[in-house]
Protein backbone atom coordinates (compact mmCIF):
# COMPACT_ATOMS: atom_id res chain seq x y z
CA UNK A 1 0.00 0.00 0.00
CA UNK A 2 1.03 3.60 -0.58
CA UNK A 3 1.68 5.20 2.79
CA UNK A 4 4.61 7.60 2.44
CA UNK A 5 2.57 10.42 0.92
CA UNK A 6 0.19 12.66 2.85
CA UNK A 7 -3.28 12.06 1.40
CA UNK A 8 -4.72 15.05 -0.40
CA UNK A 9 -8.03 15.70 -2.10
CA UNK A 10 -7.91 14.22 -5.60
CA UNK A 11 -8.42 16.52 -8.55
CA UNK A 12 -11.40 16.07 -10.85
CA UNK A 13 -9.11 14.65 -13.53
CA UNK A 14 -7.66 12.16 -11.06
CA UNK A 15 -11.16 11.09 -10.07
CA UNK A 16 -12.08 10.56 -13.72
CA UNK A 17 -8.99 8.40 -14.23
CA UNK A 18 -9.90 6.39 -11.14
CA UNK A 19 -13.39 5.86 -12.55
CA UNK A 20 -11.93 4.66 -15.86
CA UNK A 21 -9.69 2.17 -14.07
CA UNK A 22 -12.53 0.91 -11.91
CA UNK A 23 -14.78 0.43 -14.94
CA UNK A 24 -12.20 -1.17 -17.24
CA UNK A 25 -12.63 -4.83 -18.05
CA UNK A 26 -8.95 -5.18 -18.99
CA UNK A 27 -6.38 -2.43 -18.45
CA UNK A 28 -2.66 -2.30 -19.21
CA UNK A 29 0.02 0.16 -18.13
CA UNK A 30 2.85 1.40 -20.33
CA UNK A 31 5.74 3.18 -18.60
CA UNK A 32 8.72 5.15 -19.83
CA UNK A 33 11.67 6.99 -18.34
CA UNK A 34 9.51 9.63 -16.66
CA UNK A 35 8.27 7.25 -13.98
CA UNK A 36 11.84 6.65 -12.77
CA UNK A 37 12.98 10.29 -12.63
CA UNK A 38 11.80 10.64 -8.99
CA UNK A 39 14.13 7.71 -8.19
CA UNK A 40 17.10 9.81 -9.30
CA UNK A 41 17.38 8.32 -12.78
CA UNK A 42 17.60 10.95 -15.53
CA UNK A 43 15.37 10.65 -18.55
CA UNK A 44 16.80 10.47 -22.05
CA UNK A 45 16.03 13.72 -23.82
CA UNK A 46 16.17 16.55 -21.28
CA UNK A 47 18.96 18.95 -22.31
CA UNK A 48 22.11 18.77 -20.14
CA UNK A 49 20.74 16.23 -17.64
CA UNK A 50 19.21 13.64 -19.97
CA UNK A 51 20.83 10.22 -20.32
CA UNK A 52 21.84 10.93 -23.91
CA UNK A 53 22.27 14.71 -23.58
CA UNK A 54 26.07 14.70 -23.74
CA UNK A 55 26.84 11.56 -25.75
CA UNK A 56 25.76 10.08 -29.06
CA UNK A 57 24.26 6.69 -28.16
CA UNK A 58 24.87 5.43 -31.68
CA UNK A 59 28.59 5.91 -31.11
CA UNK A 60 28.83 4.31 -27.67
CA UNK A 61 25.80 2.09 -26.87
CA UNK A 62 25.43 0.35 -30.22
CA UNK A 63 25.73 -3.41 -30.64
CA UNK A 64 28.50 -2.86 -33.20
CA UNK A 65 30.55 -0.91 -30.66
CA UNK A 66 30.13 -3.76 -28.17
CA UNK A 67 31.37 -6.21 -30.80
CA UNK A 68 34.28 -4.14 -32.12
CA UNK A 69 35.36 -2.23 -29.02
CA UNK A 70 34.04 -3.95 -25.88
CA UNK A 71 36.41 -1.95 -23.68
CA UNK A 72 35.08 1.36 -25.01
CA UNK A 73 31.51 0.12 -24.75
CA UNK A 74 31.85 -1.06 -21.15
CA UNK A 75 33.70 2.09 -20.06
CA UNK A 76 30.40 3.86 -20.72
CA UNK A 77 27.86 1.15 -19.93
CA UNK A 78 29.34 0.28 -16.56
CA UNK A 79 28.32 3.77 -15.46
CA UNK A 80 24.71 2.95 -16.27
CA UNK A 81 24.90 -0.23 -14.20
CA UNK A 82 26.33 1.68 -11.24
CA UNK A 83 23.62 4.36 -11.58
CA UNK A 84 20.64 2.08 -12.09
CA UNK A 85 21.57 -0.85 -9.91
CA UNK A 86 21.27 0.81 -6.48
CA UNK A 87 18.18 2.85 -7.43
CA UNK A 88 15.03 2.25 -5.43
CA UNK A 89 11.42 2.44 -6.63
CA UNK A 90 9.52 5.63 -5.91
CA UNK A 91 5.87 6.05 -4.95
CA UNK A 92 4.81 6.07 -8.60
CA UNK A 93 6.25 2.57 -9.06
CA UNK A 94 4.54 1.49 -5.86
CA UNK A 95 1.24 3.00 -7.01
CA UNK A 96 1.38 0.97 -10.22
CA UNK A 97 2.21 -2.18 -8.26
CA UNK A 98 -0.75 -1.43 -5.99
CA UNK A 99 -3.08 -1.07 -8.97
CA UNK A 100 -1.89 -4.47 -10.14
CA UNK A 101 -2.30 -5.97 -6.67
CA UNK A 102 -5.91 -4.75 -6.59
CA UNK A 103 -6.58 -6.37 -9.95
CA UNK A 104 -7.28 -3.05 -11.67
CA UNK A 105 -4.54 -3.50 -14.26
CA UNK A 106 -2.94 -6.46 -15.94
CA UNK A 107 0.53 -6.43 -17.48
CA UNK A 108 2.94 -3.55 -16.97
CA UNK A 109 4.70 -2.89 -20.27
CA UNK A 110 7.85 -0.88 -19.66
CA UNK A 111 10.50 0.75 -21.80
CA UNK A 112 12.75 0.95 -18.74
CA UNK A 113 15.63 -1.39 -17.93
CA UNK A 114 16.03 -0.40 -14.27
CA UNK A 115 14.12 -3.28 -12.55
CA UNK A 116 12.18 -0.79 -10.41
CA UNK A 117 8.73 -2.18 -11.17
CA UNK A 118 9.85 -5.56 -9.86
CA UNK A 119 11.47 -3.98 -6.81
CA UNK A 120 8.16 -2.22 -6.10
CA UNK A 121 6.34 -5.55 -6.00
CA UNK A 122 4.84 -5.86 -9.47
CA UNK A 123 4.87 -9.37 -10.88
CA UNK A 124 3.55 -9.21 -14.45
CA UNK A 125 6.07 -7.05 -16.31
CA UNK A 126 6.95 -6.94 -20.00
CA UNK A 127 10.43 -5.42 -20.30
CA UNK A 128 10.49 -4.23 -23.90
CA UNK A 129 14.12 -3.15 -23.82
CA UNK A 130 15.44 -5.88 -21.53
CA UNK A 131 16.90 -5.32 -18.09
CA UNK A 132 20.13 -4.71 -16.22
CA UNK A 133 19.21 -7.72 -14.07
CA UNK A 134 21.78 -9.81 -15.91
CA UNK A 135 24.45 -10.02 -18.59
CA UNK A 136 24.38 -12.45 -21.49
CA UNK A 137 27.03 -14.38 -23.33
CA UNK A 138 26.29 -14.48 -27.04
CA UNK A 139 28.92 -17.19 -27.52
CA UNK A 140 27.58 -19.91 -25.21
CA UNK A 141 24.20 -18.51 -24.11
CA UNK A 142 25.03 -18.25 -20.39
CA UNK A 143 23.52 -15.55 -18.19
CA UNK A 144 25.25 -13.82 -15.29
CA UNK A 145 23.12 -12.05 -12.67
CA UNK A 146 23.57 -8.37 -11.78
CA UNK A 147 25.74 -8.73 -8.67
CA UNK A 148 28.31 -11.16 -10.09
CA UNK A 149 28.29 -9.21 -13.34
CA UNK A 150 29.24 -5.96 -11.59
CA UNK A 151 31.91 -7.89 -9.69
CA UNK A 152 33.35 -9.08 -12.98
CA UNK A 153 33.34 -5.51 -14.31
CA UNK A 154 35.27 -4.32 -11.24
CA UNK A 155 37.73 -7.22 -11.38
CA UNK A 156 38.54 -6.91 -15.09
CA UNK A 157 41.76 -5.03 -15.87
CA UNK A 158 40.13 -3.41 -18.90
CA UNK A 159 36.61 -3.18 -17.42
CA UNK A 160 35.16 -5.82 -19.76
CA UNK A 161 33.21 -8.52 -17.87
CA UNK A 162 33.68 -11.97 -19.33
CA UNK A 163 31.74 -15.22 -19.30
CA UNK A 164 33.25 -18.41 -17.86
CA UNK A 165 33.88 -19.36 -21.49
CA UNK A 166 36.04 -16.18 -21.76
CA UNK A 167 33.79 -14.36 -24.24
CA UNK A 168 32.83 -10.76 -23.37
CA UNK A 169 29.43 -10.39 -21.72
CA UNK A 170 26.70 -8.16 -23.12
CA UNK A 171 24.15 -6.37 -20.93
CA UNK A 172 20.75 -8.05 -20.93
CA UNK A 173 19.30 -4.98 -22.57
CA UNK A 174 18.40 -4.14 -26.16
CA UNK A 175 21.22 -2.03 -27.55
CA UNK A 176 20.98 0.35 -30.46
CA UNK A 177 21.17 -1.69 -33.63
CA UNK A 178 19.41 -4.70 -32.08
CA UNK A 179 15.87 -5.96 -32.60
CA UNK A 180 13.48 -6.03 -29.68
CA UNK A 181 12.82 -9.43 -28.17
CA UNK A 182 10.09 -11.14 -30.20
CA UNK A 183 8.44 -12.64 -27.12
CA UNK A 184 8.22 -9.24 -25.41
CA UNK A 185 6.67 -7.70 -28.52
CA UNK A 186 4.12 -10.50 -28.75
CA UNK A 187 3.18 -10.22 -25.08
CA UNK A 188 2.78 -6.44 -25.32
CA UNK A 189 0.69 -6.57 -28.49
CA UNK A 190 -1.49 -9.38 -27.13
CA UNK A 191 -2.15 -7.42 -23.92
CA UNK A 192 -3.15 -4.30 -25.86
CA UNK A 193 -5.36 -6.27 -28.23
CA UNK A 194 -7.36 -7.46 -25.22
CA UNK A 195 -7.40 -4.15 -23.32
CA UNK A 196 -10.10 -1.54 -23.19
CA UNK A 197 -7.86 0.93 -21.30
CA UNK A 198 -4.19 1.79 -21.54
CA UNK A 199 -2.57 4.02 -18.92
CA UNK A 200 0.66 5.55 -20.23
CA UNK A 201 3.02 6.89 -17.54
CA UNK A 202 6.16 8.91 -18.16
CA UNK A 203 6.60 8.11 -21.85
CA UNK A 204 6.81 10.54 -24.75
CA UNK A 205 5.59 7.75 -27.07
CA UNK A 206 8.18 8.57 -29.70
CA UNK A 207 10.01 5.22 -30.05
CA UNK A 208 8.43 2.49 -32.14
CA UNK A 209 7.08 -0.13 -31.95
CA UNK A 210 6.14 0.77 -28.37
CA UNK A 211 4.73 4.11 -29.53
CA UNK A 212 2.14 2.20 -31.54
CA UNK A 213 0.66 0.31 -28.58
CA UNK A 214 -1.91 2.96 -27.58
CA UNK A 215 -3.22 2.95 -31.15
CA UNK A 216 -4.06 -0.76 -30.81
CA UNK A 217 -6.27 -0.03 -27.80
CA UNK A 218 -7.85 3.04 -29.42
CA UNK A 219 -8.64 1.12 -32.61
CA UNK A 220 -10.62 -1.34 -30.50
CA UNK A 221 -12.67 1.52 -29.09
CA UNK A 222 -10.70 1.59 -25.84
CA UNK A 223 -9.61 4.51 -23.69
CA UNK A 224 -6.19 6.15 -23.38
CA UNK A 225 -4.98 7.94 -20.25
CA UNK A 226 -1.71 9.89 -20.41
CA UNK A 227 0.24 10.66 -17.25
CA UNK A 228 3.27 12.55 -18.49
CA UNK A 229 4.61 16.08 -18.32
CA UNK A 230 5.83 16.34 -21.90
CA UNK A 231 3.86 16.33 -25.15
CA UNK A 232 3.02 13.10 -26.96
CA UNK A 233 1.60 12.35 -30.42
CA UNK A 234 -1.59 11.16 -28.70
CA UNK A 235 -2.48 14.30 -26.73
CA UNK A 236 -5.48 15.11 -28.94
CA UNK A 237 -7.02 11.64 -28.73
CA UNK A 238 -6.46 10.79 -25.06
CA UNK A 239 -9.54 10.40 -22.90
CA UNK A 240 -7.73 11.99 -19.95
CA UNK A 241 -4.35 13.63 -19.49
CA UNK A 242 -2.61 14.11 -16.14
CA UNK A 243 0.31 16.49 -16.64
CA UNK A 244 1.62 17.06 -13.13
CA UNK A 245 4.27 15.32 -11.06
CA UNK A 246 3.90 11.60 -11.70
CA UNK A 247 4.04 10.70 -8.00
CA UNK A 248 1.37 13.24 -7.06
CA UNK A 249 -0.87 12.28 -9.96
CA UNK A 250 -0.84 8.57 -9.23
CA UNK A 251 -1.23 9.16 -5.49
CA UNK A 252 -4.33 11.18 -6.28
CA UNK A 253 -5.74 8.41 -8.47
CA UNK A 254 -5.19 5.85 -5.69
CA UNK A 255 -6.86 8.13 -3.15
CA UNK A 256 -9.82 8.55 -5.46
CA UNK A 257 -10.08 4.77 -5.81
CA UNK A 258 -10.35 4.51 -2.03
Amino acid sequence: MISALTPREPSEAQRRVADLLAAARSAVVLTGAGISVPSGIPDFRTPVTGMWANVDPMQIAHIDVWRREPERFWSFYAQRFHLLGPAEPNEAHRAVAELQRRGLIGPIITQNIDRLHAKAGADDIVEMHGSISHGRCLACGAQVAYDPLTQRIAAADNGVPRCDCSAPLKPGVVLFGEMLDAEAIERAFDACQQADLILVIGSSLEVHPVAGLPAIVLERGGELVLTTQGPTPYDDVATERLGGDVVDELAGVLTALG
